[in-house]
């Protein structure tokens, strides 16, 4: 891979580039600062970065601007960007992460966890190669089938808060190696996920998945979260501030929104989904996998709750039951 590694600190360049020397297989170009950074990137029209290393703390620019920089051009929408940082504090991890970080390592680290978290670096520069190129092909050829897998995360851009799946689990990651106080996951779940997905080309059920998650953002506008799409029409979130919210209240205002948000096919036929919303799980007091255990939960809950509403729609002793 050819990685790009920014920091003010000419000694961390000087050792990234020899740690990355000993793991082998991979080319790093260092910067200094933040504005150096991004005069390679305009250099760079190919796209040819694989991978970043930012530090946080760098006069000028630091490196959470320099994220949403990074995001901001399209041929780097995807590229992993890795955090190698001394700062733990929380508000540092949740700006990072929302501004588009993948994954964010403290200094200082080991060779050996570098080359750990370099590792999963490259196989998901090969999964995200593979679904920009499905994702670009439904954008480009709109009308042909659905070429996106159902029960696969989806990158949605340009909506607030809104990370991928992979920056969240290791976001919930970091949680769980600092204090939880406050932390809650709950899931948002597209009922009759399934009839979308059959019935749409690609590009519609990318525009259905992307426009959802934008409604739940604006809903929940105000509050501090970061969501992610799982798959299978399913959003997970993370909420901060000792809110918990409740999950029926929260459902509703999210189906008004869409109630009055005209959504449309290809075709122009109106398309209307709503959302179910399971249980709101606090993370308090867990750690390791029990998180990701909690965060499981939540999500479970959200499509077991889609589920059953379908099943009442279907169900005719249920008819006279409210949505």
């Amino acid at each position: 891979m050819q990685i790009l590694a920014v920091d003010d600190d000419p000694i961390i360049l000087e050792l990234l580039e020899q740690f990355v020397l000993a793991i082998g297989g991979h080319e790093v170009t260092t910067a200094e600062s933040g504005m150096a950074a991004l005069e390679l990137l305009d250099g760079d029209e190919s796209g040819s970065f694989d991978c970043f290393l930012l530090d946080i703390q760098m006069p000028g620019m630091d490196g959470i601007e320099l994220t949403r920089k990074i995001r901001d051009i399209a041929r780097f929408a995807d590229t992993p960007i890795l955090m190698l940082t001394a700062m733990t504090d929380k508000r540092y991890i949740d700006a990072a992460f929302a501004a588009g970080a993948t994954d964010y390592v403290t200094k200082p680290f080991e060779v050996s966890e570098l080359k750990a978290r370099i590792t999963l670096v490259e196989g998901l520069v090969e999964a995200r190669q593979s679904r920009t190129q499905k994702i670009l092909a439904t954008q480009s050829a709109p009308s042909e089938g659905n070429t996106i897998e159902l029960y696969e995360p989806i990158s949605i851009y340009d909506v607030d808060n809104v990370i991928e799946y992979m920056a969240m689990e290791n976001y919930v990651s970091q949680l769980s190696r600092n204090a939880l106080f406050g932390s809650t996951a709950f899931a948002f779940t597209i009922r009759g996920i399934e009839t979308f997905y059959a019935e749409m080309t690609a590009f519609e059920f990318f525009s259905l998945v992307s426009d959802v998650a934008e409604v739940i953002s604006d809903t929940l506008e105000g509050r501090q979260f970061l969501m992610s799409y799982a798959g299978n029409g399913t959003y997970v979130c993370i909420t901060e501030s000792g809110w918990r919210p409740e999950s029926r209240k929260v459902m509703d205002a999210v189906n008004l929104s869409l109630a009055t948000t005209e959504l449309f096919d290809n075709k122009g036929n109106r398309v209307e989904p709503r959302v179910s919303a399971g249980d709101a799980v606090r993370l308090i007091w867990k750690a390791g996998s029990s998180v990701m255990e909690a965060v499981s939960t939540a999500h479970a809950s959200a499509e077991a709750a889609a589920a059953e509403h379908e099943y009442n729609k279907r169900d005719f002793w249920h008819l006279g039951q409210t949505a």
